[in-house]
């Protein structure tokens, strides 16, 4: 049984049919990346997962359990975890109560900060700093910092290295492939090699349809195959 497992999933925005048929699955421990250009359908995966966009047809299991139909705050609390594009942080709250109204487990709160600050230093600098006021690349590492402390057995992670410099990308990178160790990560990275670097399987998406899928080993950010798939 997979840890996490999509299976025939249609999802529609309207009458716009965004996934046809999408199936895939993350087994426990295992990064994967789900790879596409723009507007293929991979947000519309985590969304439908989230229940946030919930599926008109299909099945998507979590250890066993079926999602459909159940609330976003449920699928939360089953474990499932998203670092969202968009980032959404309560704006008005310092970077510090920000992190801490992510660890649902106080007595762990010291050792989770620790791990934020640490994994981005930049948060420990501005700890008292409302969010809002933050700029867009330490907003986006406080959202990754967010989703890593948050206890989570799976990680949705969604184009984490957008807007952020090459060293902070490096960070990010860090970061996620520290947190692989403890947990599932399904990622949708637009950075093949980096992509690549963390995940242990890939799957592409093209119009809201698996095309490809195969193991990362000895797969580049220069395969051919892969760069017709993600070209505009």
């Amino acid at each position: 049984m997979s840890f996490l497992e999509l299976e025939g999933v249609h999802t529609y925005y309207g009458e716009s049919h965004i996934l046809e048929g999408v199936d895939l699955h993350v087994d426990e421990g295992e990064v994967v990346a789900l790879l596409g250009r723009n507007g293929v359908g991979k947000t519309t995966t985590m969304r439908s997962i989230m229940q946030l966009t919930p599926p008109a047809d299909g099945s998507i299991r979590f250890q066993g359990e079926e999602l459909v139909g159940k609330d976003t705050y449920e699928v939360a609390d089953a474990g499932i975890g998203w670092i969202p594009e968009e980032r959404r942080m309560f704006g008005r709250l310092s970077v510090e109560e920000n992190l801490r109204a992510s660890v649902p487990d106080t007595s762990a709160m010291g050792e989770s900060l620790e791990f934020a600050y640490d994994t981005f230093p930049i948060l420990r600098e501005r700890n008292d700093q409302r969010a809002g006021d933050l700029s867009g690349g330490q907003q986006q590492m406080l959202a990754i910092a967010r989703g890593l402390i948050g206890q989570n057995d799976i990680l949705l992670v969604d184009e984490p290295s957008e807007g952020l410099a090459p060293q902070i990308v490096a960070d990010v990178g860090e970061a996620l492939l520290e947190a692989s160790d403890s947990v599932s990560i399904l990622l949708v990275e637009q950075k093949l090699g980096l992509a690549l670097d963390l995940a242990d399987r890939y799957y592409v998406m093209d119009h809201g349809k698996i095309i490809d899928q195969g193991d990362t080993a000895g797969v580049t950010a220069e395969d051919e195959q892969l760069r017709r798939y993600l070209s505009a």
